[in-house]
């Protein structure tokens, strides 16, 4: 992973990795590692046990070409667009989702975002991983922001801690506080995308000191879960704004009404309780 001011590895990080390369054993015998859907016994922690990964969606082809979005059916021509797509161009660059949003990927980004369970963190950014795109040249790998209080209560910003797996997967330079939240919302779980739209005005705005890094650049917008889209959406528009040349977003899980499968949570779209709320 490179370091904002260093593309060389420091020698706090080889230690601390090597350090967890010879105590996992240890680790290992004492927290016997288990599945986080389903609680079964695994090989070794930051995986699932074969049944729950078979429970888990992952987008396939053919897809948009302009969000990746799956397609129903095989008989696609190259290049086409999605329905929303074509009503409604988007400003991003493509949509990298580790998996759509079902009922076992809830369960992870419960654990994950409201859990504590930040030990996931790298398993969930090699799904994501798996999803991007070629990255060819230099990119920077960028979270979607917490405000302060926001990140006060929880303790930790999600998206940061996949950023970071992500950037370390892929040399991606990580810039963890390029973007701000300059006010604070209310939860946007249960609002329509225009809802959504309007109380993110003027929410999410590119930080002074980092604004040369930003222009010309090609950046990854990472986040936990994508929902309606307004909330990445009103941070690529602050990053285009600022010169950048090409910005993908990156999430774990996406929403998308005709994938989900929630009937044993009973819960139906636009009513999850803040799975994401982006």
């Amino acid at each position: 992973m490179q370091a904002r001011q260093s593309g060389m590895m420091s020698l706090g990080s080889i230690i601390a990795a090597n350090f967890a390369q010879a105590t996992a054993p240890i680790v290992d015998l004492i927290y016997p590692p288990r599945c986080p859907l389903c609680g079964e016994g695994i090989a070794g922690h930051q995986g699932l046990c074969g049944p729950c990964w078979t429970e888990l969606q992952i987008p396939g082809e053919p897809a948009c070409a302009a969000c990746q979005r799956p397609f129903g059916g095989s008989s696609v021509s190259e290049g086409a667009l999605c329905a929303p797509c074509l009503s409604d161009r988007p400003r991003h660059d493509g949509i990298a989702a580790g998996t759509l949003y079902n009922a076992a990927s809830r369960k992870l980004v419960l654990a994950f975002k409201h859990g504590r369970r930040i030990g996931m963190a790298p398993m969930l950014a090699r799904l994501i991983a798996a999803r991007l795109p070629p990255m060819e040249g230099d990119w920077l790998i960028m979270p979607v922001p917490l405000h302060r209080w926001r990140l006060w209560h929880r303790g930790y910003n999600q998206a940061a801690l996949l950023a970071a797996e992500l950037a370390r997967l892929t040399d991606g330079t990580l810039i963890v506080d390029g973007l701000a939240r300059t006010k604070a919302t209310a939860s946007l779980g249960g609002l329509g995308k225009k809802a959504r739209g309007r109380m993110l005005s003027g929410a999410i705005a590119v930080q002074e000191r980092e604004a040369a890094l930003v222009k010309g650049a090609n950046i990854v917008l990472v986040d936990d879960v994508l929902t309606s889209g307004a909330t990445s959406d009103a941070c690529v528009k602050v990053l285009k704004r600022a010169g950048a040349a090409k910005v993908v977003i990156a999430c774990f899980a996406r929403v998308m009404d005709e994938a989900l499968d929630l009937r044993p949570q009973n819960i139906t779209p636009g009513t999850d309780p803040d799975p994401g709320a982006t």
